[in-house]
C-alpha cells in the first residue's frame, strides 16, 4: 500500500503521525511511504531520518493527499485537508466527530473511509489508541493547572504543594479513568490535596487498592461534585464517553460558588468539554476567564510535549497501521472487531453510533458498511 503522512497544520500541533521507526517497519513489509517535508520537525525528526528509514520525502502536502491510498495523521483533518480527501481513500487519525458537525459533514461528503483512533477498542474494553494521549494529557493537567494558578496568569496565587505551615492546594479530578488517574498521581506527587470522583464503584475500589491514601476518592453524585467544586483551587475535567460528546458536569451557575482565581482544566475539550463554560483554546493562547474563574481548554494538550507524545502514539498505532496496509482496510476490519469499532465514516455514511446519535444523523452499522 502507498501510505502518506502529512505535517499537522492545526495551530501549535507539533506531533507527527509516523515516526521513522514506523516508516522502517512499513517499508520492511513492502509498503511505500511518503512523508511531507518538515512533518516530523516539531517532534525532533529530520527529513533525513525519514529518508534513511526508506520514506520518500515530498515537498507538498497536496502530493501526499493526491497519491496516498491511506493518510496517517494525528489530529482531525482541517477544512483545507478535508477538501483533498477522495472516495476510496483511507484516513487514519483522531477525529472526535461528536462535537464537530462541520468536519463530519465534510468527511461524509468526501466518500473516504475514516478510522478514528479514539474509538478503536481492545479485549478489555479499553481504548488503546486514546490511552497513550490520555496518559500524557493527564500528567500534563496538574502542571498546566499549577501554572494557571499563578497570580500573574490570573489564578489565586496558590502553590499546588504548599509549604511547611501553609496548606496545599485542593485539587478535584472529575473522572477516574486513564486521564483522571494520571492527573491524580501527578497532583498528589506535587503535594496537593487531591480528590478523584467517579461513578464506577469498581474503578474507585481499584484506585483505592493501587494508590491507597495518596488521594481521596468519592462517588460522583451531583451534590458531592458541587460541594467539592466550590472549595477547589483546581478542577480537572477528565470524563470520557467513547465517541460521544462529553457531559457538562460543571455548570456556569457553579462558577459563582468557586473562589476567584480558581482554575478549570478541561481535558475533555476534544469531545466538546465537560464544563458548560468551556471552549477550545490553543497553546499560544491557552487560558481565558469566565466569572473570575480561569479556564485552560487547549484541545491538543499532548502537542506541547510532541516528542514524548509522538513516540507514545506511534507505538500504539503501528500494529493497526500495518494491519490496514497489509490486508487492506476492509479485510483488516473484518478480521478485527476492535479495529472495526474505529470505523466512523465510510462511503458517505456514519458508522459510529455515538457520533450519529450526538449529531442526530443517520447511522449505518460498521458490519453493514463493510459490504459497501
Amino acid at each position: 500500500m502507498k501510505i502518506g503522512c502529512v505535517r499537522e497544520i492545526k495551530p501549535q500541533e507539533f506531533r507527527v503521525g509516523m515516526t521513522p521507526f514506523a516508516v522502517h517497519e512499513a517499508v520492511a513489509q513492502g509498503h511505500a511511504v511518503m512523508i511531507e517535508a518538515g512533518a516530523g520537525q516539531g517532534a525532533g525528526y529530520a527529513d533525513a531520518d525519514y529518508a534513511a528509514a526508506g520514506a520518500t520525502v515530498v515537498a507538498e502536502a497536496a502530493t501526499v493527499w493526491a497519491e496516498a491510498e491511506m493518510v496517517v495523521k494525528v489530529k482531525e483533518p482541517q477544512a483545507e485537508e478535508r477538501a483533498q480527501l477522495r472516495r476510496g481513500q483511507v484516513l487514519f487519525t483522531y477525529l472526535h466527530l461528536a462535537p464537530d458537525p462541520a468536519q463530519t459533514a465534510d468527511l461524509v461528503a468526501s466518500g473516504a473511509t475514516c478510522i478514528a483512533y479514539e474509538t478503536v477498542t481492545d479485549r478489555m474494553g479499553g481504548l488503546p489508541l486514546l490511552a497513550p494521549m490520555s496518559e500524557v494529557a493527564g500528567r500534563l493537567a496538574p502542571q498546566v493547572g499549577a501554572w494557571a494558578l499563578q497570580k500573574a496568569n490570573g489564578g489565586r496565587g496558590v502553590l499546588l504543594g504548599g509549604v511547611p505551615g501553609v496548606l496545599p492546594a485542593r485539587v478535584l479530578v472529575i473522572g477516574g479513568g486513564v486521564v483522571g488517574t494520571q492527573a491524580a498521581r501527578v497532583a498528589a506527587g506535587m503535594g496537593a490535596d487531591v480528590t478523584v470522583l467517579d461513578r464506577a464503584l469498581p474503578r474507585l475500589r481499584y484506585l483505592d487498592d493501587v494508590f491507597g491514601r495518596a488521594f481521596h476518592t468519592g462517588y460522583a453524585s451531583a451534590a458531592l461534585t458541587a460541594e467539592l467544586v466550590a472549595t477547589a483551587d483546581l478542577v480537572i475535567g477528565a470524563v470520557l464517553v467513547p465517541g460521544a460528546a462529553a457531559p457538562k458536569l460543571v455548570t456556569r451557575a457553579m462558577l459563582s460558588t468557586m473562589r476567584p482565581g480558581a482554575v478549570l482544566v478541561d481535558v475533555a475539550i476534544d469531545q466538546g468539554g465537560c464544563f458548560e463554560t468551556s471552549h477550545a483554546t490553543t497553546h499560544q493562547d491557552p487560558i481565558y476567564e469566565v466569572d473570575g474563574i480561569v479556564h485552560y481548554c487547549v484541545a491538543n494538550m499532548p502537542g506541547a510535549v510532541a516528542r514524548t507524545a509522538t513516540q507514545a502514539l506511534g507505538h500504539a498505532t503501528l500494529p493497526f497501521l500495518l494491519a490496514l496496509a497489509g490486508k487492506g482496510w476492509r479485510q483488516a476490519c473484518l478480521d478485527n472487531a476492535h479495529l472495526r469499532a474505529g470505523l466512523n465514516v465510510h462511503a458517505g455514511r456514519i458508522t459510529c453510533a455515538p457520533v450519529a446519535e450526538a449529531l442526530r444523523l443517520p447511522y449505518l452499522p460498521a458490519d453493514e458498511a463493510l459490504t459497501l
